[in-house]
């Protein structure tokens, strides 16, 4: 073919697309406002393609398999995955249930920031426009399913939509349970040797950690991660950096059994320990009448451990409607936050522990930390692909919360960034793949500071010095 035949060729194909772009522009009406809200919140999200880059299996058009748009395509489905899987939110659409927080929040911040679909995509896919009525269905969906699922009684009212939420002072225990597992979490019998309690790594008057890289176990041995608090970990939706537990109980039942943590044989053992005492063992009966046992004694800590609440933040106070709880910086603070994205993974009351995420989505971390601190990986790194063995779970953590966070240092499942303000310029360039300036990095340290809250009435604080 000529040069001029070709390049013929060639406009008069831009022409065809581009009018074809130019039809449906004038075809692509929002959903019927009469349909249910799920049915036409589907509906946006098929238009747009977000199944396209969102879920494990894409429905790929049959051009993805041309050389140069393959290319093109396969990195925008590795990185949509990676960040994003539409499917547990479509089923809970189906089905009439809760979506996640996080899902809801993430959907949220790239309608408003208008980055969904991709430029690249949109080009490609001039179908997959999501029009700005589109835009106002899907945030007004955003809306109902947080007032429906996640009620937001002690916000003000100017406050009920944020993606995070005042933490409760309370939730529904046994108190005498509560006074058994009070015991039982600062009891080193649960150890092999009777050196190690739970609140040897999760110190009550040290923020629920121990600020230490790695805890120190059973004759001085150390672990892979590093510890997370136990404070308000009842709000998490599952337990450990890998998510190995579903529940406090679950999760309680672990250390002690854990040759580097605590070393003990079986719950026979611990349980025969305990029985010997025979204080403790009658009062222990009188409430679980079937003695002692990993089921019991893992119950009584897991209901000590749903005590450890600490709300009225000065964060709280401000989302409750008290103006002066944060400074001015704060406020600012508050706002990049949620501007550098930070507030779609550390969402919900907990600010945080709702979600898996991949350490390093916008640059290598685990490359870049054995560059620089000469550590290879380790098998603690895998982090959720531990549990499931499924590729894309490798490197892919339970999200930790942010409550408290200024006084559980170091910082990430390694453990191995020392202050806070590093951690949060690590985030923003491996997470969000943006360089925060040193101003913005002060703002969001000053409002991370306004997010140590109250341990029965008292403020919490931490007996360790930080270096």
């Amino acid at each position: 073919m000529s040069m001029k035949k070709t390049n013929v060729f060639l406009l008069t194909g831009a022409v065809a697309i581009a009018g074809a772009a130019i039809v449906y522009r004038a075809m692509n009406q929002a959903p019927d406002a009469s349909l249910p809200a799920d049915q036409t919140t589907v509906q946006i999200f098929d238009d747009g393609g977000c199944i396209f880059c969102h879920t494990a299996n894409p429905k790929l058009p049959f051009y993805a398999t041309f050389p140069v748009a393959k290319t093109l395509i396969t990195k925008d489905v590795e990185d949509g995955y990676k960040a994003f899987d539409i499917a547990p939110m479509l089923q809970a659409l189906a089905d009439g249930t809760a979506p996640n927080e996080v899902d809801l929040a993430k959907v949220e911040k790239c309608i408003q920031d208008g980055t969904m679909p991709l430029m690249q995509y949109y080009l490609a896919h001039w179908g997959s426009s999501i029009t700005d009525a589109k835009q106002a269905m899907l945030l007004s969906w955003v809306k109902e399913q947080r007032e429906k699922f996640f009620p937001n009684p002690l916000a003000a009212e100017a406050f009920k939509n944020e993606p995070v939420r005042p933490l409760r002072d309370s939730v529904s225990v046994d108190p005498r349970k509560v006074a058994l597992g009070e015991a039982l979490y600062h009891d080193g019998r649960l150890s092999g040797d009777g050196t190690v309690s739970c609140a040897t790594c999760h110190g009550i008057g040290t923020a629920g950690v121990d600020n230490k890289q790695y805890s120190e176990g059973i004759k001085g041995q150390k672990g892979g991660v590093n510890a997370p608090t136990s404070f308000n970990a009842v709000f998490n939706f599952v337990q450990f950096w890998d998510g190995r537990a579903e529940t406090l109980a679950a999760q309680a039942g672990g250390p002690p059994l854990n040759p580097v943590e605590m070393g003990s044989a079986s719950f026979d053992e611990i349980s025969a320990r305990l029985a010997a005492d025979a204080t403790f063992s009658k009062a222990f009966c009188q409430v679980y009448p079937e003695g002692f046992s990993e089921a019991t004694i893992t119950d009584a800590i897991a209901e000590y451990e749903k005590t450890l609440l600490t709300p009225n933040s000065p964060f709280d106070r401000y989302l409750k409607g008290e103006a002066d709880a944060l400074t001015a910086e704060q406020q600012e603070g508050y706002a990049l936050f949620k501007a550098y994205n930070c507030a779609t993974c550390h969402a919900g009351e907990n600010m945080g522990g709702l979600s898996y995420e991949m350490m390093g989505q916008r640059a290598d971390y685990f490359k870049d930390r054995e560059i620089n601190a000469k550590s290879g990986l380790t098998d603690a790194d895998n982090g959720r692909w531990a549990q499931t063995k499924v590729e894309r779970d490798r490197y892919r953590f339970k999200t930790p919360t942010l409550r408290n966070v200024a006084l559980t240092w170091p910082y990430y499942h390694d453990g191995s960034v020392p202050t806070l303000d590093k951690a949060i310029d690590m985030m923003a360039r491996y997470q969000v793949g943006r360089e925060m300036p040193a101003a913005d990095v002060q703002k969001v340290q000053s409002f991370l500071q306004a997010l140590t809250g109250e341990l029965k009435g008292k403020p919490v604080t931490n007996d360790n010095k930080q270096k």
